[in-house]
């Protein structure tokens, strides 16, 4: 697998460049501002792109502005957003745009060396990884909205993990209910979002994220 890092902090990003060849993935090419990204992505063409959403020369948003451009000019480049920050506005457009191969983690809250790596592994092989943090801010945004409004405090949680890119027996493990009874709610909330069922947990994601964005 190879892999372009962007991280302006030179321990994290040599730390992520050592913790990933320990897995046999291999760094290509590191940046450290986000001129520099976008020409490095479209050179490499990597398997999947590690990106924090601020780097120099503004400490903005120039890491995941970059990585939009990415995949505008190489549809379905996979991306995965390491950040301090949830840019909801930026992460909208980044998630919603169904080509797959996304992700957003929180840098302080991965816990797990191997959540990280299975992330990096995931989002390359066209999935998508969420935060559950960065799922209950952009859900938070459209709080109280119909027709997202009209959902029941289940269907909620049903939704938010459907974000994270959990299974239906993931899903019920976590609320400790059953599959058929997940089913039913993922059922209910196509029907409340307008948005046609799908048994592809990637593509359902992406059309809950997608709504979120509208």
């Amino acid at each position: 697998m190879r892999v372009v890092v962007a991280e302006d902090l030179a321990l994290l990003r040599d730390g992520l460049i050592r913790l990933l060849g320990a897995f046999d993935i291999t760094v290509v090419a590191e940046v450290d501002n986000g001129p520099a990204l976008l020409p490095t992505l479209l050179e490499h063409r990597p398997d999947v792109a590690v990106v924090d959403v601020r780097l120099p020369p503004t400490f903005t948003d120039e890491g995941l502005q970059a990585a939009i451009a990415a995949r505008t000019e190489v549809p379905g480049l996979p991306v995965l957003v390491l950040s301090q920050h949830v840019e909801q506005l930026y992460a909208r457009e980044l998630l919603s745009d169904r080509a797959g191969g996304v992700g957003y983690l929180l840098k302080d809250r991965v816990s797990h060396v191997s959540q990280f790596v299975d992330a990096v592994r995931r989002v390359a092989g066209g999935g998508t990884v969420m935060d559950p943090e960065v799922v209950a801010q952009l859900l938070a945004r459209r709080d109280g909205e119909q027709p997202l409004g009209a959902l029941t405090a289940r269907e909620r949680e049903v939704l938010g993990l459907m974000a994270e890119g959990r299974s239906n027996a993931a899903i019920g493990a976590r609320l400790f209910i059953t599959e058929k009874a997940v089913s039913k709610h993922i059922n209910s909330i196509f029907g409340k979002l307008g948005l046609p069922p799908s048994d592809d947990d990637n593509r359902r994601v992406l059309a809950v994220l997608a709504y979120l964005n509208g």
